[in-house]
């Protein structure tokens, strides 16, 4: 009800644009008092996990805590930790907790076999990482690479979304389930018509792709991206399989997680920067003191205002990412470049440029030296 929750409420989100954030808090919380400087005591809420040497969950438990960090944590830093690379300076900043690094690191490897077993959508993103100078202007683009000890961070963040959400909605009473208002972290399996176009265009490059239905399309898709890993068309048809699948948002109905292969999930990990995080604290710290369920209804008017505030910041960060990208080509122009097609419209041809993973359009009209059409069904540009 205070205003900070009302402004915070309307945002649903922070904004990651190329040059700055728009926070969802205001910066005097989300830069200070909420963040994990490093040997600050800072209030948390934590789901203590206990795995087995398979990475099974055994145990678990929420509880208000305080949490102290060591070190200030960089993932290139720690990937050469892992990879035994490191030189005595960084050695020398970890030396409080590389004691701990094999450990999680053998769980995390356990988990990620747990989570290939269990039919876990694989798809990379191709983000790009933008390189900017002191006035923040673009002079740099790179593609963002993830290393082992981001994956690990992601698969610890997982495990605990998982547990929030089955411990809330997977709710017994004297053995009997009891159904209580959730906000879930929903992904519906993908849309039929979409697979059956991206069935018929990876054919044409010799890819069978047999599944229609169930976990046997994620297993499938796994596969053949796998097979298109490192080839020509890589990109296309990783592309494509994005678009094929739907889309995840936020609700009170609980239909599980078809990309992570979750039948129930949510987002807990990031309440200063995702409204619907914030909600889930709420609802947990209610169950977990006997609280009856909240009102569905209005948890849900919520996660539909959180889900089109996602939409519209995933917009504006694309927008901002592809303002540096054209600011970074202006003094380009009239220089040859290599790239291949990564997409095709109505209006034109999509194309990737190989070593900066820029994307331009080559208009279909601009094409004087034959009369060109899009063929949407075989998704081919023919004169």
């Amino acid at each position: 009800g205070s205003a900070l929750n009302e402004e915070a409420f309307e945002r649903a989100t922070s904004i990651y644009y190329a040059d700055k954030v728009i926070p969802m808090l205001p910066t005097q919380l989300s830069n200070g008092i909420c963040s994990l400087n490093e040997n600050e005591l800072r209030l948390a809420f934590s789901c203590l996990m206990r795995l087995d040497k398979e990475g099974n969950l055994t145990d678990y438990r929420f509880v208000k805590s305080i949490i102290r960090s060591r070190v200030k944590g960089v993932y290139s830093e720690i990937n050469a930790l892992l990879a035994g690379t490191a030189d005595a300076e960084i050695k020398a900043k970890y030396a409080d907790v590389i004691d701990q690094l094999p450990a999680m690191k053998e769980l995390y490897g356990h988990r990620a076999r747990l989570r290939k077993e269990r039919g876990c959508m694989d798809i990379e993103s191709g983000e790009v990482k933008l390189i900017l100078d002191e006035n923040g202007r673009c002079i740099d683009v790179k593609k963002r690479t993830s290393g082992e000890s981001e994956s690990m961070i992601e698969e610890f963040m997982l495990l605990a979304n998982k547990q929030v959400a089955e411990f809330c909605g997977h709710h017994k009473v004297n053995g009997r389930a009891v159904r209580r208002t959730m906000v879930y972290r929903v992904h519906d399996v993908p849309n039929e018509e979409k697979l059956e176009k991206f069935r018929t265009f990876v054919l044409r490059f010799g890819y069978v792709f047999k599944a229609d239905k169930g976990r046997a399309v994620a297993k499938e898709m796994n596969k053949l991206l796998g097979q298109a890993k490192g080839r020509i068309e890589e990109n296309v048809i990783s592309n494509l399989a994005v678009r094929a699948m739907s889309k995840a948002f936020y609700s009170t109905d609980n239909i599980g997680h078809y990309g992570l292969a979750f039948p129930y999930y949510t987002h807990f990990t990031s309440p200063i920067r995702r409204y619907p995080d914030m909600m889930v604290h709420r609802l947990l710290a209610r169950y977990l003191e006997g609280g009856k369920s909240a009102d569905r209804d209005t948890f849900e008017k919520l996660c539909v205002h959180a889900s089109e505030r996602e939409v519209i910041a995933a917009e504006a960060e694309r927008a901002s990412i592809k303002y540096k990208m054209v600011e970074f080509m202006q003094d380009k122009i009239g220089q040859f470049f290599d790239g291949h097609i990564s997409g095709m419209s109505d209006w034109g041809m999509y194309v990737e440029l190989d070593e900066t993973h820029i994307e331009g359009m080559v208009s279909l009209r601009e094409m004087e030296d034959d009369l060109y059409q899009f063929d949407e069904n075989r998704y081919e540009v023919y004169g």
